[in-house]
């Protein structure tokens, strides 16, 4: 089965000042170094990104809205309103329905978290990425990880996914 990386909400309003995630630092490489072993095993990666309001840091069109990762050719941009990026989107369309999604990103508690059960009530093997998510509260990666887990998401530490 083909394995794609699912990179949610990646933007920087989220990992840059003036109001990072929580550990930013270490989440970011971490989201560096999957995204790289992504690349270089050949797996498909997209993209998630919010379009906020008119008031949010991640507003389209904004610094805040920008992904840090610049997609390379064919790795397609989602652009999303919803916590659910396979909500109202063509996220569906461009995943084979065999595939393992590998999710890491931005705001455990919402984007990820709804991201992973519509995954997985689409019939998708998930994997969540320790270390490569966060939110601006602590404690809520440790506790996302827990819900999910029990919902049949695997739990794997970021340096430790594999892409086939």
């Amino acid at each position: 089965m083909p394995t794609a990386l699912l990179l949610i909400d990646v933007q920087r309003n989220m990992l840059l000042p003036p109001e990072p995630v929580v550990a930013a630092r270490s989440v970011a490489a971490a989201l560096s170094a999957l995204l790289a072993r992504a690349r270089e095993a050949e797996a498909l990666v997209v993209h998630i990104r919010n379009n906020g309001g008119p008031d949010d840091p991640d507003r389209p069109g904004t610094d805040g809205w920008q992904l840090v990762h610049e997609p390379l050719p064919g790795e397609p941009v989602v652009d999303k309103s919803e916590q659910d990026a396979f909500a109202g989107t063509g996220l569906a369309d461009l995943l084979p329905a065999t595939a393992t999604l590998v999710l890491a990103g931005m705001q455990s508690e919402f984007c990820v978290t709804a991201t992973a059960l519509a995954a997985l009530s689409r019939g998708h093997r998930v994997v969540l990425a320790s270390g490569a998510h966060s939110t601006h509260d602590g404690e809520v990666p440790a506790q996302v990880e827990q819900r999910l887990a029990e919902a049949g998401v695997r739990i794997v530490p970021a340096e430790a996914v594999a892409f086939d």
